[in-house]
């Protein structure tokens, strides 16, 4: 009889893609909801609903050449190793993410700036370079974490940090200790904001303005667009954002996911990225045409009612957004009674 023979796999690492939208109940942060129900929540949640997870071309042939595989995951996707394999210490492997549901602009913040494709020319002509602007980077060399020892969470997204003038409407931000977002473009007077936690550390790294990247643009070109990435040939035109993993970290060995001669580790990292729910104004119309607003803009979830009424909520179909000028000055729901 032949003899059969099994080879032992080691996780490298583990990410989950979590939107609030889906497990958050109204107001209430789905990281703050009793064990029973995360799990009821999570046990319902499908990322593949809304994203399209697919390895880099070049990514697929370094997996292969390790013997690692990698699979999707209804929060996300695992990838894993021969116990006994040996990855070089400066292996990058990467993901991309295609929104494959429409009504995901609505519902998730920050996703108002488009992602335009920009063809960008040396002054000589003789060189082209295609660019996508404002495309995400979420990635372990940048990553923030929260809390300590065995509670230490991993996050893909670089820290929530104070404001920058720069920054547009949804914009996430640090004041004083607190998580803030804007609630309208800044226009050169007091910013218009609203407190989401008095304490940053206490919540999640969301996804935010901070992973775009800034693009260093090639020698000759001067029409680069300021953020977002240069194209070549492994990235799809259609992405929508970009995982970047790096086999070590030198500052912080717990976003590593081999150890020093390149074995997978023990216990491979489990890695985050948070996608942040919409915050609208809500708009209520009577049927004689009444009009009412809410007093702050309040999050859109699929379970519950931020406005903590038994009545409707808004629709993801439709989100309105009003200028001041050639600034953005809210993002509306309306709520026809």
């Amino acid at each position: 009889m032949a003899e059969r023979s099994e080879k032992a796999y080691r996780k490298l690492f583990e990410v989950r893609l979590l939107h609030h939208y889906w497990l958050d109940d109204g107001p209430t942060l789905f990281d703050r909801l009793p064990a029973a129900q995360q799990e009821r929540y999570l046990l319902n949640y499908n990322v593949g609903a809304f994203l399209e997870i697919t390895p880099t071309a070049a990514t697929e042939k370094r997996l292969k050449a390790f013997g690692a595989l990698w699979r999707k995951t209804k929060s996300g996707f695992i990838a894993a190793a021969p116990s006994d394999a040996a990855l070089p210490l400066d292996t990058v492997l990467e993901w991309s993410l295609k929104v494959i549901d429409p009504e995901f602009f609505n519902y998730t913040a920050l996703t108002l700036r488009p992602q335009s494709i920009r063809e960008c020319y040396t002054g000589d002509k003789s060189t082209r370079y295609r660019f996508k602007e404002n495309v995400p980077v979420f990635g372990n060399l940048t990553g923030a974490s929260r809390a300590s020892g065995e509670s230490k969470r991993l996050f893909l997204s670089k820290e929530i940090e104070t404001l920058d003038a720069g920054d547009g409407i949804e914009a996430l931000f640090e004041d004083g200790g607190a998580f803030c977002q804007l609630t309208a473009d800044q226009t050169g007077t007091a910013p218009a904001f609203q407190t989401l936690d008095a304490d940053k550390s206490a919540m999640p790294v969301f996804a935010n303005q901070n992973d775009v990247p800034e693009i260093a643009a090639p020698e000759g070109v001067t029409d680069a667009p300021s953020r977002g990435l240069l194209f070549n040939a492994n990235l799809p035109a259609d992405l929508f954002a970009l995982i970047r993993l790096a086999a070590t970290r030198g500052d912080d060995g717990d976003f590593s996911f081999i150890d020093g001669d390149g074995k997978p580790l023990a216990s491979g990292p489990v890695f985050e990225v948070r996608f942040k729910n919409r915050h609208t104004w809500w708009k209520w119309i009577e049927s004689d045409g009444t009009e009412s607003l809410s007093a702050e803009p309040l999050p859109m979830t699929f379970y519950g009612n931020a406005s903590g009424a038994t009545g409707p909520k808004p629709s993801v179909e439709t989100v309105k957004t009003e200028m001041a000028g050639v600034a953005l000055s809210k993002i509306v729901s309306e709520i026809v009674i």
